[in-house]
């Protein structure tokens, strides 16, 4: 099943999508039903249970925050993050939450969020139950959700996180198919994308110039997110949020940058790299708006290379960028179809690793590649990330988060070079890779996915961390 490139490239608010953006879906969605079924008035408590991966590493993901701003209502890509303290002091100061942003219900946040740090749900590491309960404290309505990466969420009981609806004109599961009909059609990757969103846009009708004018709307619009994103976080200095006390680098690195240049010294574009990265993912870390690349974790993979090729490889090509973004999105299909981009389910090597896989691919097609070589590429971007673990110290989306943002981008630039250097023969097909990586994760023990229970996470002491 393919995806929207729109559900691969989603807006939304940090630190982490399967953590923040996924329970914030959940509970508005919760509070909605409850709207539509007519039984706000019946309301008078909501309770939260959180389980596994969502509660032992919750409380440093802002899980807490992100159920309670769904459960008023909100959504990650409208939200003022800014905004967000404000209403979090609000309902811890006067003990109530306005359920669906319409009714005021007792709300302890101890009381009514619980995080069950030794049960996981048969399901998915990312399990949580909400309930509705009225004025005897009976439940009114319960419903489990699976936050399954990337802010995709999926109900008890549902098959898939997001199914198409409308057919098609080149539906694909898998990189041999997606090849296939690129090749018998005489299409790019990013062409076929945008035929299959185009037509998802239609409904089922003929696309019209005016949908294929939308997707590059919306494509744009992406790249603008991720643009401004770069731009806030090379502008803000300080600590983040939490005890390890990270302090930013982007802006000194940016202001360093800057004057090299006007010395006349020569300059090495990974350092710009670098800082893009870095740029995104503290934003990410302080909750700010940022796009999930396929998640938040990873979200400063593909606009580091993104701006790279910007800056450095074509510059104010706008086109360029549509088809990098655009193919990109394909090969996270292929991952979040046959795989994980959930570091819940299977390590960082469905973070940071796809998205590394992801920006090659993208890569190598906006600067001419063959498909052959944008395959080679997207698969030397997920073969040296495969057993890549996930330990985040003290359980914030900081250490070593920010950093491996740096490298997948690093990697990826390299797998391109690797890939145009050839002709396009390759031993490992994308579709092995992703077959391995999933194995992989799913052999992984789960105390080095996302979990805070081994690896970095237990040996390193959060309070004498500075910078790692």
């Amino acid at each position: 099943m393919s995806h929207s490139m729109f559900d691969l490239f989603k807006i939304g608010v940090g630190p982490s999508s399967s953590h923040t953006v996924g329970p914030m879906v959940a509970c508005a969605r919760f509070a909605n039903d409850a709207e539509t079924a007519g039984i706000l008035e019946q309301v008078y408590a909501v309770k939260v249970d959180l389980y596994g991966s969502l509660a032992l590493t919750g409380h440093g993901h802002a899980t807490d925050v992100a159920c309670v701003m769904g459960l008023m209502g909100e959504m990650p890509d409208s939200i003022d993050p800014d905004n967000m303290e404000t209403l979090v002091n609000m309902v811890k100061g006067t003990s109530e939450l306005p359920f669906a942003g319409q009714r005021f219900v007792p709300f302890d946040w101890d009381e009514h969020i619980e995080f069950h740090m030794a049960e996981v749900l048969p399901e998915h590491p990312n399990g949580m139950t909400l309930t509705a309960l009225d004025e005897n404290g009976s439940p009114l309505v319960s419903k489990t959700y699976f936050s399954v990466g990337g802010g995709f969420v999926v109900q008890q009981g549902e098959n898939e996180a997001l199914a198409d609806d409308v057919p098609l004109p080149y539906p694909f599961d898998s990189a041999e198919q997606l090849l296939t009909h690129c090749r018998t059609n005489q299409l790019s990757i990013d062409a076929l994308m945008f035929e299959n969103e185009a037509a998802r846009i239609a409904a089922g009708k003929t696309p019209t110039d005016k949908d294929h004018q939308l997707v590059c709307k919306h494509i744009d619009a992406i790249w603008g997110v991720m643009k401004a994103c770069i731009e806030r976080g090379i502008h803000q200095d300080g600590e983040l949020p939490g005890k390890l006390k990270i302090r930013r680098r982007a802006k000194a690195m940016k202001q360093r940058l800057d004057t090299q240049k006007e010395e006349g010294c020569p300059v090495d574009t990974a350092d710009y790299v670098n800082m893009y990265a870095l740029a995104v993912n503290e934003e990410n870390a302080a909750g700010g708006r940022v796009v999930t690349a396929p998640t938040n974790g990873a979200a400063g993979v593909i606009p580091a290379i993104v701006a790279y090729y910007d800056a450095f490889v074509s510059p104010g090509n706008t086109q360029g960028i549509r088809t990098l973004l655009a193919t990109a999105a394909a090969i996270g299909s292929l991952y979040k179809t046959n795989a994980s981009i959930s570091a819940a389910e299977v390590g960082c090597q469905g973070e940071i690793g796809v998205a590394c896989s992801m920006a090659a691919g993208g890569l190598a097609a906006a600067m001419g590649g063959t498909l052959e070589q944008i395959e080679n590429a997207a698969e030397i971007g997920m073969e040296h990330n495969l057993g890549l673990t996930c330990d985040p110290v003290d359980g914030l989306v900081q250490v070593p988060c920010i950093e491996r943002n740096t490298m997948g981008a690093i990697k990826a630039i390299n797998a391109v070079r690797l890939a145009l250097a050839g002709d396009g023969q390759h031993s490992v097909s994308l579709d092995s890779v992703i077959k391995t990586m999933h194995q992989t994760g799913l052999d992984m023990q789960s105390k080095y996915k996302e979990t805070s229970l081994g690896g970095l996470a237990t040996n390193v002491i959060p309070i004498n961390v500075v910078n790692c």
